[in-house]
């Protein structure tokens, strides 16, 4: 389906991007937590003062996964306290090495190195795709929703002190996994922001790019030997299934939750080069669908920061984002009072 089309020039760097390394760095021993169900710490590098990189076994993916912490100022695992926990999730612009994604492109060390908060940068897969595979009816891995919000989680509360209180946000299929998670698990996450997320996945459109068309591309991407449709099934045999894992038909779950949702509309911006900058059909995709999600949530009284732009699918606007969605994030973090729907 996807072959068809012209895609966005963000997509496609993004895309040739994706043999991206682990940066060296010298081991260290790994530490003891693990999640009760099979999901085990193997190992920790020291990246840095406060980044920590570590190796997750995991047994919903059958395999290994990296996720890359920012620890805050005073953090030790021998703490007596906890941390508010920030997760910031990669779009399949992320590449091979996705936990590094956000720290590779944006200065979100710089701009986190004061802040009381966990910050968790985990792997997504090259796919990116935030779900446990439907696989059929099946199910089986690579089952990222419960390796995140199961294994990882326990992980990160039992063994690096990270508290109760999270906010979650993502870039392209990111950002969808941000709003899917935050709905699929109320109670979870207080706050909630995507930046240029297809957050209408059954949005389709016969004559150009439609939402179904990147999900087959991601797997394409991401799994070449997969079929796209192990994901949820088929989008019109399968319905039910992607529905259940769809922001848009999931909007009302969000109530309670601090929203914020930007997108750029695929016309060359402020940060793209010129001459030559084309139209970025991915971009502009993501645009149609990130305001018919923000229509929703309006039509349900559900209040959510917006922010719609000129601009293209890249990570000079994500960076741009995550600066001005930052403190409506933070705010929810710090009020350990706060309880969702209240407020």
């Amino acid at each position: 389906m996807w072959r068809r089309l012209v895609l966005g020039a963000g997509f496609i760097a993004g895309v040739a991007g994706i043999v991206a390394t682990i940066a060296p760095g010298g081991p260290a021993p790994a530490a003891d937590p693990a999640a009760g169900d099979g999901a085990t710490v193997l190992n920790e590098r020291r990246r840095g003062p406060r980044t920590l990189d570590l190796t997750v076994r995991s047994t919903a993916l059958s395999g290994v996964a990296h996720v890359r912490l920012l620890l805050p100022p005073g953090w030790s695992r021998e703490a007596s306290r906890t941390w508010p926990v920030l997760w910031l999730l990669h779009g399949v612009e992320g590449g091979a090495a996705g936990h590094t994604a956000w720290t590779d492109h944006t200065d979100l060390e710089r701009l986190t190195a004061d802040l009381d908060v966990i910050v968790v940068l985990p792997d997504g897969g090259r796919s990116a795709n935030y779900t446990d595979w439907w696989n059929r009816g099946n199910g089986g891995p690579p089952k990222w929703e419960t390796f995140h919000l199961t294994e990882l989680r326990r992980i990160l509360e039992r063994g690096y002190r990270a508290g109760n209180v999270r906010a979650i946000a993502g870039q392209g299929l990111g950002g969808l996994g941000a709003l899917a998670y935050a709905a699929r698990h109320r109670g979870l996450f207080r706050a909630a922001a995507s930046f240029s997320g297809p957050l209408h996945t059954l949005h389709r459109d016969p004559a150009r790019l439609d939402v179904p068309d990147l999900i087959e591309l991601s797997v394409n991407v991401g799994r070449p030997t997969a079929d796209w449709r192990a994901v949820w099934g088929d989008p019109d045999r399968q319905r039910i299934v992607w529905r259940h894992h769809n922001p848009f038909d999931l909007a009302d779950r969000l109530a309670g939750v601090r929203l914020y949702v930007s997108c750029g509309d695929g016309e060359p911006g402020p940060y793209d080069p010129r001459p030559g900058t084309s139209h970025d059909a991915v971009e502009a995709l993501c645009s149609t669908v990130s305001r018919a999600f923000a229509a929703k949530l309006a039509k349900l009284g559900i209040p959510a920061a917006t922010h719609f732009y000129r601009g293209t699918h890249g990570w000079n606007y994500w960076q741009r984002e995550l600066h001005a969605a930052l403190p409506l994030l933070l705010s929810e973090l710090r009020d350990p009072e706060r309880r969702l729907g209240r407020g």
